[in-house]
């Protein structure tokens, strides 16, 4: 479908309250541009170990929105047609009325045509099934070919908000748990996003998973990853929470109950991470972290033996590092 594209140059003060208002008009979804730092919080939910480089914080803001355009070229808004004359004026006016209290700064609007795109669906076409050694992943819209059924198959959908387990971190711990995985052990996933180290435990045998993530949309992915494995409610127990600093998390976890704990996530969050969860692990237990770019590796390994637990190996794959140590 194609839409129109309402792009407002604004200030970064002013998004929040411009966002609400032309809410209420009924254009919705608001794509922000800006170059405001990003919070800790928000460097903690990235799945990256380098940062994006953003260029200095003027204070410049923009906020796009985007409304459905039908075959004859008019648009549709709440489901009423009308065109971009008007909606223009609507949202000139609404700015207005914001500068009388609030600086919002230039307040320009351009229209643009976007291309014709299923957003919602278009990320489809970069995930195609791919091996982890001989684990076979498939997208569920992908059929799985006869010559492929007797393999390990995983079928995962990240959606829009996690990894696929392409990536070279996501990898490493795949290999990582078919090495230590025994038949009905305990397993803590920290980050668990789609859900996908948890769900390749289980097929390897493990008996029962908790997973943590920051972002709650992790639970609605985790389900549908685990319906389309028919791994059973029971063995895969999601929570939401900050496991390091969160001692409710902490407790619903539990203590000494694990055999392995995994952890693909940046290596700034394992270091204060390691101290913690060598509460949550029984003794004899493994500990597998990712997500370590190699010039980091030494911070790791060096929070690790601070912990208390032994280093077993360092693997790597390009630029990246996966830490296996044990608690003794």
């Amino acid at each position: 479908m194609k839409w129109k594209k309402f792009k407002i140059k604004t200030r970064t003060e002013a998004e929040d309250i411009i966002i609400s208002t032309l809410y209420d008009i009924g254009l919705e979804g608001a794509q922000i541009e800006d170059n405001v730092p990003l919070t800790a919080l928000e460097k903690e939910q990235m799945f990256v170990d380098i940062l994006p480089q953003m260029q200095e914080d003027d204070g410049t803001a923009y906020l796009s929105f985007f409304v459905e355009e039908a075959e004859d070229g008019k648009l549709l808004k709440n489901g009423q047609e009308t065109d971009a004359e008007s909606i223009l004026k609507e949202v000139k006016e609404e700015l207005e009325a914001l500068r009388a209290f609030l600086d919002i700064g230039e307040g320009s609007i351009e229209v643009d045509e976007t291309e014709d795109i299923d957003w919602i669906n278009n990320w489809k076409q970069y995930f195609k099934q791919f091996y982890v050694d001989d684990i076979l992943i498939v997208p569920s819209w992908e059929e799985v070919k006869a010559e492929d059924q007797d393999k390990m198959i995983l079928h995962i959908d990240p959606g829009t908000a996690f990894g696929t387990g392409m990536h070279e971190t996501t990898q490493l711990v795949i290999r990582q748990l078919k090495k230590y995985v025994k038949e009905g052990c305990e397993l803590l996933d920290v980050g668990t996003g789609s859900g996908i180290l948890g769900i390749t435990a289980l097929k390897l045998g493990a008996g029962h998973v908790v997973g943590t993530d920051l972002d709650p949309c992790a639970v609605p992915a985790v389900q549908e990853n685990k319906e389309a494995n028919q791994i059973p409610d029971k063995a895969f127990d999601m929570m939401i929470g900050n496991i390091i600093d969160d001692k409710e998390v902490q407790d619903q976890v539990g203590y000494e109950k694990y055999d392995i704990v995994a952890a693909n996530i940046l290596a700034d969050v394992l270091v204060p991470l390691t101290p913690v969860i060598v509460h949550q692990m029984k003794k004899g237990a493994y500990y597998i972290t990712s997500g370590i770019l190699d010039v980091k590796e030494s911070v790791v390994t060096e929070a690790v033996k601070n912990a208390g637990l032994t280093l077993v190996e360092v693997t790597k794959q390009g630029e990246w590092v996966s830490v296996t140590a044990r608690k003794d």
